[in-house]
């Protein structure tokens, strides 16, 4: 009785696997400049345009709270009627909008008042940090009464 002996396998064909990453790249190649990437649009002053201007551009001020409160110019509003805020702050305030966000809120709040701002028509758009509360100054200690200092012993005494 023979055995047939299997010969052992120790190459590697890489044909096969060459060609699926081939046809991978080019189907990558032919679709990437097809994809849309949009975003914020994005717009940088040189700093001294600002001094051309006159007088102080109209802006909406929405304050984000570190516990995801809105305000707009001051008004508290619910998240679900930030776009009616928004828009009805925009009569009074046209030129655009400053997000003051807390460092302590969500992201999720400042995607919220990005996208009711874009949803109200507002293409100017600036996000900031807002200012932490000034610290409150501390207590002074009352300054400790000064001791009575005894008269010298030769010194006169007033109005005798």
């Amino acid at each position: 009785m023979s055995k047939k002996h299997r010969q052992v396998f120790n190459e590697i064909n890489i044909t096969r696997l060459t060609d699926i990453f081939l046809v991978l790249l080019i189907i990558m190649m032919v679709v990437a400049p097809m994809l849309d990437y949009r975003g914020l649009k994005l717009e940088f002053f040189a700093s001294d345009t600002r001094s051309e201007t006159t007088e102080e551009p109209k802006l909406i001020k929405l304050t984000i709270g570190a516990d995801g409160a809105f305000t707009v110019d001051g008004a508290a509003v619910a998240p679900d009627g930030l776009d009616a805020g928004i828009k009805q702050a925009l009569t009074q305030n046209p030129d655009g909008i400053v997000i003051e966000a807390d460092p302590e809120s969500y992201h999720e709040a400042t995607t919220l008042a990005l996208d009711a701002a874009q949803s109200a028509g507002i293409t100017r758009i600036a996000v900031t940090e807002a200012a932490p509360p000034a610290p409150e100054p501390e207590p002074q200690p009352a300054p400790e009464p000064k001791p009575k200092s005894k008269p010298k012993a030769g010194a006169k005494k007033p109005g005798v």
